[in-house]
């Protein structure tokens, strides 16, 4: 554990200093917390919540490909204008990770994207245990969710490739990839600033704020990456679209919506924890005063 000052304000607008200590790291294997309802009751929350992302973010895809075929084929005067554009559908993916941060948050943690909770596993934010079941709960949940698009717009989903991530014609593996691995440290990086207990400790409005800037951090992405891989930056995403379109263009590629995502997230812990943080530095530290 590392020990730092935290600055308060006080009454007069100065600063006075206070002791911070690290929470301490979470086990890598909790057997206590298979006996917990809170555990479940969490998983529970990610499930549904990666539903909703999938359900809500995906039906916007297939909706704005509908509008924006249907204007073509009219020809009609405002057809550039037509559907909620690439602009709308980062919007819904963003405003989308705000809202369900935000309502997650208190009781899983709101990751809703295993390349978040690997990220924070990595930095032995949640244990092992914990960190499978989640990724098991968003996967399933991204899956129901793709598949209640299908359900509802049975018409139009086969039609418009059920929203599933694909390389894009002209940019190779190594684009895609790296586009992945960049948009998904963009988020995870800002996932670990926005829950950063020792600014939470410091500064009383972060924990509330948090799911914005999250929010903020992947619309963002989508505006960048959409024109190259459709925007992954979660596998649960990438992986419930393609198993309910189940074409081989889905599937073609899809190892780069896992392979990017991960490398990012612990490419962005790493560099949070080990760098900004000094976790090493602390450690050695840590280890001389103990020799």
């Amino acid at each position: 554990m590392g020990k730092d000052e935290v600055m308060e304000s006080g009454g007069a607008g100065e600063f006075a200093a206070k002791d911070y200590t690290d929470p301490p790291p979470a086990p890598l294997i909790d057997a206590a917390e298979l006996g917990s309802w809170s555990l479940y009751r969490a998983v529970i929350a990610e499930f549904i919540a990666t539903l909703l992302f999938l359900y809500i973010t995906v039906a916007t895809v297939i909706g704005y490909k509908h509008q924006t075929d249907a204007n073509a084929a009219g020809a009609t005067a405002d057809a550039a204008c037509g559907g909620v554009g690439v602009l709308g559908i980062a919007w819904a993916f963003g405003g989308m990770i705000f809202i369900l941060v935000y309502c997650t948050a208190g009781i899983s943690g709101g990751h809703i994207n295993p390349a978040v909770t690997f990220g924070l596993f990595l930095a032995r934010k949640v244990s092992l245990v914990r960190a499978i079941l989640y990724i098991v709960a968003q996967c399933l949940g991204a899956i129901c969710g793709v598949g209640l698009v299908k359900a509802f717009q049975s018409a139009y989903y086969n039609r418009y490739q059920g929203g599933a991530n694909m390389l894009a014609a002209g940019y190779s593996k190594g684009t895609g990839l790296a586009a992945e691995i960049i948009g998904t440290f963009v988020l995870v990086y800002t996932v670990f600033s926005a829950t950063d207990p020792k600014r939470n400790a410091r500064d009383s409005h972060v924990p509330v704020l948090a799911p914005l800037p999250i929010g903020f951090a992947v619309f963002m992405v989508h505006l960048a990456t959409i024109p190259i891989t459709g925007t992954g930056i979660n596998p649960a995403r990438s992986i419930g679209a393609a198993v309910i379109y189940n074409n081989e263009k889905a599937w073609h590629n899809h190892w780069i919506f896992w392979v990017g995502p991960f490398v990012g997230a612990a490419i962005a812990a790493f560099y949070h924890q080990y760098i900004l943080r000094a976790g090493a530095i602390k450690a050695l530290g840590s280890f001389r005063s103990n020799a």
